[in-house]
């Protein structure tokens, strides 16, 4: 694999490139994976074309990191500090790069706690996998909860087939009800659920388009988010086009119920990869 640093529209990030085509692009910023092509040229994760890559506000598409609170789920900045700061490159190895944040000064002025994480990304033919690990640096326990916010890029999500989450426990957080996914969710208004992550991979296809993905994820990411804003919250939504959300669709791989309470020196790994076949 060949690694080779980039400006990614005013942004420093990282080109991975395998022999047979496949390629992918990883901010600096929130060691935030922003492109994922297969080696058919298909180009799977989504970036609004309003995305504010200014190097300090939250990136709209590709994989955000949300370390360490998901969502409004707590006191700190919504999805956590890591995706608005910059990381840095840790390692390089024939299939992967590993990127770092580290408790220090910029940190604590958000959470008081001393962490380590690392971001891995590794690309394989017709595969990407991003792999979060947190370790506690201090000698208190802290809590935390994660996600990796994947953006999909869609022809038009109203047209999306999404199978594996039959019969799981689900939250309808537009419609604060809980119950049991009854069938293949469908996709036009506001959709924003949270799964309970099934044991095997999802399938994501599209009717009319041809290929489809499988999205799996480590089972210490015991939910799965499914999230598109539909027109209306589409529209308040500033760095996001009108049309955006026919264009994208959400697939979280998290651990967002219950906090994970790390104590000193322990380690919490998750993981999402994204295979696709043609």
């Amino acid at each position: 694999m060949s690694v080779r640093w980039i400006d990614f529209h005013g942004q420093p990030a990282m080109a991975l490139r395998l022999p047979h085509g496949d390629r992918a692009v990883v901010l600096q910023h929130g060691a935030q994976l922003v492109s994922w092509c297969s080696a058919d040229g298909v180009e799977h994760l989504y970036v609004s074309p309003r995305a504010m890559l200014d190097g300090q506000s939250a990136v709209r598409g590709g994989v955000p990191v949300c370390f360490p609170q998901f969502n409004q789920r707590g006191p700190l900045l919504k999805h956590g500090f890591a995706r608005h700061l910059p990381w840095r490159l840790r390692a390089v190895r024939d299939d992967a790069v590993t990127l770092g944040l580290a408790h220090g000064p910029v940190t604590a002025a958000f959470w008081p706690h001393a962490f380590d994480a690392q971001l891995t990304v590794q690309l394989t033919p017709n595969a990407v996998r991003a792999s979060l690990r947190a370790e506690n640096k201090g000698d208190v326990p802290w809590p935390f909860t994660t996600a990796l916010h994947t953006y999909l890029r869609m022809a038009d999500v109203r047209q999306a087939e999404l199978t594996g989450l039959e019969g799981a426990s689900q939250w309808d957080a537009v419609l604060d009800v809980h119950g049991v996914s009854q069938g293949a969710p469908r996709f036009g208004a506001e959709f924003d659920r949270v799964y309970q992550a099934p044991g095997g991979p999802l399938t994501l296809s599209e009717a009319g388009q041809p290929g489809r993905l499988a999205i799996s994820q480590s089972a210490s990411c015991p939910q799965t988010v499914v999230w598109n804003p539909g027109a209306t919250l589409c529209g308040r939504l500033a760095d996001l086009p009108a049309d955006g959300w026919q264009q994208m669709l959400c697939i979280e791989a998290g651990c967002i119920d219950e906090a994970v309470v790390l104590p000193p020196a322990a380690v919490w790994e998750g993981w999402q990869q994204l295979a696709w076949t043609a």
